[in-house]
């Protein structure tokens, strides 16, 4: 039987994690990771790691469970983002005319 601890771990776990599919569904339908932070999660996808690597340690059930998926789902926008990557400034420019090297009050003849 799980103790009362690991169920309100177990609860606050699912539902914290549960909050990423609409992430990962709405940028997955839209086709576009523009507004998600590339360094935010990140940092997060290592925090979780690090999270579920506690949870072995002390062998929590709850809290392994619960951050394996959350980082499977990070991991996911994760890719996301890199799979719908826009092209940046940089290579917009690379790709526009070159400059026009006419000079101010004289026609083209």
């Amino acid at each position: 039987m799980i103790s009362a601890t690991e169920a309100i771990g177990m609860t606050a776990g699912t539902l914290t994690t549960l909050a990423f599919v609409p992430q990962v569904l709405q940028v997955w339908r839209s086709k576009s990771a523009r507004d998600i932070n590339l360094v935010t999660f990140g940092m997060f996808s290592a925090g979780v790691a690090l999270w579920l690597v506690f949870g072995l340690l002390i062998g929590s059930l709850s809290v392994v469970i619960t951050n394996a998926v959350t980082l499977l789902l990070a991991l996911a926008i994760l890719a996301l983002k890199l799979l719908f990557r826009e092209p940046g400034p940089q290579a917009e420019e690379t790709n526009a005319n070159p400059p026009s090297l006419e000079l101010p009050g004289r026609e083209k003849g």
